[in-house]
C-alpha cells in the first residue's frame, strides 16, 4: 500500500507540474488578444490598399477621358481649319464703271489762271 500511495503522490505531483508548466488563463488571453489584433492590422493594411488602387483606377479613367476630349477638340479645331479653307472666296466686286467727268466749266469773269 505504500508503494500504490507514493506512485499516486508522484503521479499527482506530475500532473501538477505538467498542469502548473501551461500557460495561465492571462497568457491565453494575451496571445488570443495579438492574433485578433494582427487580423484587425491586416484587414485595415487590404482596406487601404483597396481604397487606394479604387483611387487609382479613378484617376486613369478621368485621365483617359480627358485624353479622349483632347482629341475630340483636336479633330474639331483641324474640321473647322479645314471648312474654313474650302470655303469658296467671295467674288470681288466689280469695280464701278469711272464717269466720264465733264469738263469745268469756265464762268465769264473767271480767267484760267
Amino acid at each position: 500500500m505504500k508503494k500504490v500511495l507514493s506512485l499516486m503522490a508522484i503521479a499527482g505531483f506530475v500532473a501538477m507540474s505538467v498542469i502548473g508548466c501551461g500557460p495561465s488563463a492571462e497568457e491565453k488571453a494575451a496571445a488570443e488578444q495579438r492574433i485578433k489584433d494582427s487580423i484587425a492590422e491586416v484587414e485595415r493594411i487590404i482596406a487601404e490598399e483597396a481604397a487606394a488602387v479604387q483611387m487609382q483606377a479613378t484617376q486613369d479613367s478621368l485621365a483617359q477621358v480627358a485624353a479622349q476630349q483632347a482629341i475630340a477638340d483636336s479633330i474639331a479645331a483641324a474640321d473647322s481649319v479645314k471648312a474654313a479653307q474650302n470655303k469658296p472666296k467671295p467674288k470681288p466686286k466689280p469695280k464701278p464703271a469711272p464717269q466720264p467727268t465733264k469738263p469745268e466749266e469756265v464762268k465769264p469773269g473767271q480767267g484760267r489762271g
